[in-house]
């Protein structure tokens, strides 16, 4: 199965096309395709959707086309985009640490390395959460349950490899069970994850906080932690951290354009980009979905994804989800 995998995102790679011209302009009248590689209502989808309202309603852009291409931790997408968007102006790419994850776990042709990285973001924490029936009321209660029968604890979040799939097995690990056999059932979107956890059909659940902040607050939910490394104002759940477990992980996400894109293509985008996420627009849309402002322009960023593929390369060796 894997071969037909790599066979599908080469193929991918070599004829995807999304029929995009490249239009050299100013940031002002570009007229932007973004692709969020992964189903509608997680985090990559609500990312390109707010970057389109923001760089729209600040004039950042003349037109925002979002369009979602789920499969493979993102790494069906991201191998469309490489394919398609090669010395492209008007085309985008929202992704994050899950795909950096995804890529090394799925031993995919392709990664983030690959890309033009643009801006980081967001960076938010991710959140562990139980259904509201659960009789699990605290983390402690989780590592009993984990430890007692770690294949009968089943989790769920979005794609394999990725940021919730890790810090699963890193609790797992921290619970004194095995994480190679951690019972993790993967969704592409956060709204199927959501579905599942709402439906009693999991004893745990990860996501980024902004994805289920609703759900934590209406009680039908209940959050037992974060991973961040120290308590964020306004969310009740304690960082793992303060709970006497060793492990932080943020959920960024950020954006690219494809490979190749330079000299002024290149200057129009990172303007546009740099100029929404410090407009008021932008701030307001932080702000509404609870994302904690984790911006870098792209020379920073580009050195923060070589340094976090080798550190995620690391972590999921050590759990077992990578040679």
């Amino acid at each position: 199965m894997r071969n037909y995998f790599k066979l599908g995102i080469l193929a991918a790679v070599v004829g995807g096309t999304l029929g995009l011209g490249t239009l050299q302009a100013s940031s002002q009248d570009l007229e932007l395709t973004i692709m969020a590689p992964a189903g509608a209502g997680g985090g990559w989808d609500s990312a390109s959707r707010s970057m389109q309202e923001a760089m729209m309603a600040s004039g950042n852009a003349k037109s925002v086309q979002v369009i979602n291409v789920p499969g493979a931790g993102g790494t069906v997408g991201l191998a469309q985009f490489i394919g398609s968007a090669k010395g492209s102006s008007n085309q985008l790419f929202v992704a994050g640490i899950t795909l950096v994850g995804a890529s090394i776990s799925n031993q995919s042709p392709v990664d983030l390395t690959e890309v033009t990285p643009i801006a980081r973001l967001t960076g938010d924490p991710l959140v562990i959460v139980v259904p509201k029936d659960s009789p699990i009321k605290s983390m402690d209660d989780l590592l009993a349950t984990i430890k007692k029968d770690v294949a009968t604890t089943i989790w769920v979040g979005g794609s394999a490899g990725g940021a919730d799939h890790i810090l699963a097995a890193l609790v797992t690990k921290a619970a004194g069970a095995d994480p190679s056999k951690i019972n993790y059932v993967a969704y592409s979107g956060g709204g199927e994850s959501l579905a599942a956890m709402l439906g009693g059909q999991a004893t745990a659940g990860v996501s980024g906080y902004g994805e289920w902040e609703g759900q934590i607050k209406s009680g039908d939910l209940r959050a037992l932690a974060i991973s961040y490394p120290e308590p964020i104002e306004g969310i009740e759940a304690k960082p793992l951290k303060a709970q006497g477990l060793d492990i932080e992980l943020v959920n960024w996400r950020g954006v690219f354009a494809g490979p190749g894109v330079e000299g002024a293509d290149l200057d129009a985008l990172k303007s546009a980009v740099e100029k929404t996420v410090k407009s008021a627009e932008w701030q307001a849309i932080l702000k509404a979905r609870g994302w904690t402002d984790y911006y870098a322009p792209s020379d920073e960023f580009k050195a923060f994804i070589g340094s976090e593929t080798e550190r995620v390369k690391t972590i999921l060796t050590s759990i077992g989800l990578a040679n």
